[in-house]
């Protein structure tokens, strides 16, 4: 059983009973679900994944007038349910952050956003990882009567403005470019080996990052980057099939293989033809720089558009 259908089951058949009889006068003001860190949140666990930090558990919303009036009984009463269920648990929490329980909104949300509010200017959302933004809007709300949970939510999965979309986009491009089609060989003609592989490794992250972008979607971070490739619409599986080609197994054909050379200019045409499918870009190269600049061409903010290419 994947970790966000325990959750939502332990919810409907324990904790929601015991909801209604103690807080029946305000079950009405709890926002409940499962969102945050953990693969279970992102529905990338497995039986690996129950060793630690998993099991029957979730999380409950309040609003800072509520959680002021009633948050510290409502965790009480969080703690005191049974700690297995339908063959599952206790957990073994290893992490010391807090992941489940009762949460003030505001609060939940400044763990992994900074603001307490959705970013209103293009600075504020600059300010943002991609990968804390994917942990904030991840897994599923199971109810959320007063809605205020749910808003914040939807303001953060609106996703980027346009103009910070294009420049994380032109960055990635230009790192892509940089990293992969022009420092990879290099360094694996030379024989360093270590600077091959670090240049791969940001090539990946790269084209990973530009995939997730081009699909409006945030990328979690480096350990379900690329799983998470499978759902996206728009490059996702193309994408996802060529960066295998990319990661041996020891013993295997070494990275500065020809075949490993082709398979970074397979993925950068790839990429390259969305853009150009998309009016992003309209150069006629087929080097990932050129396109950096040409992506970073159609940012309307001025100050914005005139900013280092490389810098995001």
């Amino acid at each position: 059983m994947k970790g966000l259908e325990l959750a939502e089951r332990y919810y409907d058949e324990v904790g929601r009973p015991i909801l209604a009889e103690e807080f029946w006068a305000d079950q009405k003001r709890i926002a409940v679900g499962l969102v945050g860190e953990g693969s279970e949140c992102f529905g990338f666990d497995d039986e690996i994944s129950q060793d630690h930090d998993w099991g029957p558990s979730f999380c409950m919303w309040l609003t800072a007038a509520d959680y002021e009036r009633f948050g510290a009984e409502l965790q009480q009463a969080y703690d005191a349910l049974p700690k297995s269920f339908a063959g599952f648990g206790p957990r073994r929490d290893m992490n010391a952050d807090k992941r489940h329980g009762v949460f003030e909104i505001k609060d939940f949300y400044r763990r992994f956003v900074r603001f307490d509010h959705v970013p209103a200017t293009l600075a504020e959302w600059r300010a943002l990882p991609e990968t804390f933004l994917a942990t904030a809007t991840n897994g599923k709300v199971f109810t959320d009567p007063v809605g205020e949970f749910t808003a914040f939510r939807e303001g953060l999965l609106a996703f980027y403005p346009r103009d910070v979309q294009l420049k994380k986009l032109a960055a990635r491009c230009f790192t892509a470019g940089q990293a992969g089609q022009y420092n990879f060989k290099r360094t694996a003609d030379r024989g360093e080996l270590v600077a091959a592989h670090v240049g791969l490794s940001q090539f990946i992250e790269a084209v990973t990052s530009a995939a997730y972008l081009l699909n409006k979607k945030y990328r979690p971070f480096y350990k379900w980057m690329h799983r998470g490739l499978t759902g996206l619409p728009v490059l996702g599986g193309e994408m996802r099939d060529l960066l295998d080609g990319l990661c041996t197994r020891p013993g295997q054909t070494a990275p500065e293989a020809p075949v490993h050379v082709q398979i970074v200019e397979d993925i950068s045409a790839l990429l390259i033809g969305r853009l150009r499918c998309e009016g992003l870009s309209d150069s006629p190269s087929d080097f990932l720089l050129d396109h950096a600049y040409s992506v970073q061409s159609r940012i309307e903010n001025e100050a914005l558009r005139n900013m280092p290419v490389m810098m995001e």
